[in-house]
């Protein structure tokens, strides 16, 4: 790795690791650890290690929790009425950051997949399928993808024997986009969700 000592070569492969860290970022984050102090180095590494001592999945929501619960699951104030079922908890903090949707959330941990090897059983389904009971509306958050989609008709066709609405996010042109540059399977989405003024 371009003659570096073992010790950083080490660090930047580690961070290398990480998704979206390419060889040269991985490079100036264990040069900027380098430079940092023995203090901050430390803090961080406390930091890393309290991360998986101390965070769980929520045996409700499979949201990652500090507590015995997620914080969402605890929090009284939200609809326990309604339920968003969403891929992976990144998913979950993309609606929290929107702050319009007040309800619970259901964690998959992943989509349907027969080409990879996943199937419902590899997944959070049944865990979501005994909350079903104790709601009124599902709202599907699954990607636009054909994996997101056969997700999202799966978990829609065992719900059906429940008294539950089941809803999927609409899908269309997303705001301030121009119809001229609108590849037509986005279009065509947008034509079929389309709703009344």
């Amino acid at each position: 790795m371009d003659n570096l000592p073992r010790s950083l070569a080490k660090v930047v492969s580690e961070f290398a690791k990480f998704p979206g860290i390419g060889r040269k970022t991985a490079q100036r984050l264990a040069l900027h650890l380098l430079d940092a102090s023995q203090t901050a180095v430390a803090e961080l590494s406390t930091a890393l290690m309290d991360l998986k001592s101390n965070l769980h999945e929520c045996p409700t929501c499979h949201n990652i929790a500090e507590r015995e619960m997620c914080e969402i699951c605890l929090d009284t104030r939200r609809d326990p009425n309604t339920l968003c079922v969403v891929e992976k908890i990144v998913d979950l903090m993309i609606f929290e950051r929107m702050g319009d949707y007040r309800g619970h959330y259901h964690v998959l941990g992943g989509v349907i997949s027969p080409l990879d090897g996943v199937t419902p059983d590899d997944l959070n389904i049944d865990d979501l399928i005994k909350r079903l009971p104790e709601i009124d509306e599902l709202i599907i958050a699954t990607h636009p993808s054909i994996e997101g989609d056969t997700t999202a008709l799966h978990i829609a066709k065992l719900a059906e024997p429940y008294a539950v609405r089941v809803t999927h996010l609409a899908r269309g042109i997303p705001m301030g986009a121009n119809l001229e540059f609108t590849d037509e399977a986005t279009l065509a989405s947008a034509y079929n969700s389309r709703v009344e003024l």
